[in-house]
């Protein structure tokens, strides 16, 4: 199993300093295909991404005496970071060559790679740009179930579309660790469904409020640091 906070206070998403820092830190690669031609919708490329992140955190691979575990131990004693990158091209047919999963979604292609040092980055991964990745909607999202789990982002901040891909892939993270081992079970044999969605300002207020997990993102970039990016709202956890 992966490692859960002891308490609130425990969390790798508050922006106070714990122990926590002392530990040496880790990231978690994403990288989002991008094609000049043929760039992804941005809803697909969140939802993708909070997927990729689940599907990692379920890959046999990541847990117990997997080959992957010992990286995810350690990351998860640490701050959890995520950080997106784009490649297209030959630069995706690089990243893609390396140890990781790609995950497809509508239009959206993310591979995600086990946690790495923050300064031992693969160097096919390390030459990616991983500022300015911007995307849009073509159509407007129609509005989520909510019967399935959905990642509500704060509708009073802007980000970046690879920021907010990292911030879906925490809130997804932290409804993962809520969840019971069988709650855990049913959402990765359905394929680990989810929406990601922008909240209506009122209904914001009632969802930080509501003792669902919430990410409240340490700032090292983009945004001020214990701001509340997203909060998980599974149904398991209602």
């Amino acid at each position: 199993m992966s490692h859960v906070p002891a308490s609130p206070g425990d969390s790798p998403f508050h922006s106070e300093r714990s122990l926590r820092d002392e530990a040496p830190q880790y990231v978690l690669p994403l990288v989002v295909r991008i094609e000049r031609s043929a760039p992804p919708a941005r809803t697909d490329a969140l939802e993708t991404a909070a997927r990729a992140v689940l599907v990692l955190l379920g890959d046999e691979r990541a847990t117990g005496d997997g080959e992957w575990a010992g990286a995810v131990r350690d990351w998860e004693d640490a701050r959890i970071r995520k950080v997106v990158r784009r490649a297209r091209g030959a630069e995706w047919r690089r990243a893609e060559a390396l140890p990781g999963i790609t995950v497809t979604g509508k239009s959206a292609e993310v591979r995600v790679f086990p946690p790495v040092p923050l300064d031992g980055w693969p160097k096919d991964l390390a030459k990616l740009q991983v500022s300015g990745t911007e995307l849009d909607d073509p159509e407007t999202p129609v509005e989520a179930d909510r019967g399935q789990p959905v990642l509500w982002l704060n509708p009073e901040l802007e980000m970046s579309a690879g920021k907010t891909m990292a911030q879906a892939g925490h809130g997804a993270q932290l409804a993962w660790w809520a969840l019971s081992d069988e709650a855990r079970t049913a959402w990765r044999e359905a394929g680990f469904p989810l929406a990601v969605r922008t909240a209506d300002p009122a209904e914001w207020r009632r969802l930080t409020g509501s003792g669902l997990p919430v990410v409240r993102d340490a700032g090292f970039t983009e945004i001020a640091p214990g701001s509340c990016t997203v909060v998980a709202d599974h149904p398991a956890l209602r």
